[in-house]
C-alpha cells in the first residue's frame, strides 16, 4: 500500500511514523529545516515513554513520489488551494485523497442527497477550483482527534489521542475505505468507518467554531472562555446557530450543547490553536472553522447574528495582524 503525507507536520507525521512502521509503504512531502532534517536524520516520534525513528522516504517534490493508493492531507485548510495542483501530482484514477483538515471540507455536498447536492462552498473552495482539481469523487474524509506537535526539525512529540475516524462522503463503506481502516489499525491507531462522516465533523467543528475565534479576540484559555459565565453565554449561542444550521442539513448531535462546553472546559488552561497561530504570526484558520458555516447559515436561510458577528470581528483582527 502506497501512502503519501503530503504536509508531514505533527498529525501527518505521527500517522505517517505509525504506518511505516506496519510496513506501508510511507512517503512524506515536506519543505524546509523540517524536510533537511527528515532526510538526514529520519523522522522521530516520542510518544510517552517510546521513541520510535523511521527513515521514510522524504521528498520535496510531490511529482517526485509518483502516483499513490492514498494521498493524506493534514494542512490547515486555508493551505490546501494552493497546494492543490502538486497533490494532483499524486493522484491515479483509484487513488483516494484523505482529508484530515479541520472545518467544513470542500467536499461537503457532494453527493449529499437535497436540494444542496454538490454545491461548492465557496469560503473554502473559492471559484470551485478545489473541486476541478481534486475531485470529491476520490475524497474520504478524516475527524483527527490526535494532539502532536513539531518540537525540533524531524521530531515529532505526540501528546494524546489515537483516532482518525473515516468515511466515505456517501456513507458507503467502500473497499478503499475499508482497507485504508484495516491499516491504520494495523498501525495501532483507532481508525473506525463513519457512515455519517459529517455528523462527527460537526462535533468537532462546533466547539472549534466557537472557542477558536474567542480565543483569538479575547486570548483566553479553554478553560476561561468555558468557565467564566459572560464568555461560556457567548459561545453557547454561536454553537446554537450552528446546530441549527447543521440540522437544516441533516446533521444529529449525540451531545447537547452543555456536554460539548464541559468537555472544552475539561482540557483546561489551553490555548486554542488560532490563538496559537494569532500569536505566532501565522495565517488562521477562519474560513474553514467560522467562514463556511455563515455561509452554510445563508444557503439553509438560518440567520445568524452572533456568529456574524464574532465573524466580522475575528477577520478585523486578522487584518490588523497583516494574517488575512
Amino acid at each position: 500500500m502506497k501512502i503519501a503525507i503530503f504536509g508531514a507536520g505533527a498529525i501527518g507525521g505521527l500517522l505517517g511514523v505509525k504506518l511505516a512502521v506496519a510496513g506501508a509503504d510511507v512517503t512524506f512531502i515536506a519543505r524546509g529545516p523540517h524536510l533537511a532534517a527528515m532526510q538526514a536524520n529520519g523522522v522521530t516520534l516520542k510518544s510517552g515513554e517510546e521513541t520510535i525513528v523511521v527513515r521514510p522516504r522524504c521528498i520535496a517534490d510531490a511529482a517526485e513520489a509518483g502516483v499513490q493508493d492514498y494521498v493524506v492531507v493534514t494542512l490547515k485548510a486555508h493551505s490546501l488551494p494552493a497546494a492543490a495542483p502538486d497533490i494532483a501530482k499524486m493522484m491515479g484514477p483509484e487513488s483516494a485523497l484523505v482529508t484530515g483538515i479541520n472545518g467544513v471540507p470542500y467536499w461537503y455536498f457532494y453527493g449529499l442527497e437535497g436540494p444542496w447536492r454538490d454545491r461548492r462552498v465557496e469560503s473554502v473552495d473559492p471559484g470551485g477550483k478545489l473541486w476541478d482539481v481534486l475531485p470529491p469523487s476520490q475524497a474520504i474524509g478524516s475527524v483527527v482527534y490526535p494532539a502532536a506537535e513539531v518540537i525540533a526539525p524531524g521530531v515529532i512529540e505526540h501528546t494524546y489521542g489515537d483516532r482518525f475516524s473515516l468515511g466515505e462522503p456517501d456513507g458507503s463503506r467502500s473497499p478503499r475505505v475499508e482497507a485504508l481502516s484495516k491499516a491504520m489499525i494495523a498501525a495501532g491507531l483507532k481508525a473506525p468507518v463513519r457512515p455519517k462522516i459529517r455528523d462527527e465533523i460537526w462535533v468537532k467543528l462546533w466547539g472549534n467554531l466557537a472557542f477558536n475565534p474567542l480565543s483569538a479576540l479575547t486570548l483566553s484559555t479553554l478553560d476561561r472562555l468555558a468557565g467564566r459565565a459572560d464568555l461560556r453565554e457567548v459561545a453557547r449561542a454561536m454553537m446554537l446557530e450552528a446546530k441549527t444550521v447543521a440540522e437544516a442539513l441533516g446533521v444529529r448531535f449525540a451531545i447537547d450543547v452543555e456536554k460539548r462546553i464541559d468537555g472544552a472546559a475539561e482540557v483546561g488552561e489551553h490555548k486554542t490553536s488560532m490563538l496559537q497561530d494569532l500569536e505566532r504570526g501565522r495565517p488562521m484558520e477562519i474560513d474553514a472553522l467560522l467562514g463556511a458555516v455563515v455561509e452554510l447559515g445563508e444557503v439553509v436561510e438560518q440567520p445568524m447574528p452572533v456568529c456574524r458577528t464574532v465573524l466580522a470581528l475575528l477577520r478585523e483582527r486578522a487584518r490588523q495582524a497583516q494574517l488575512y
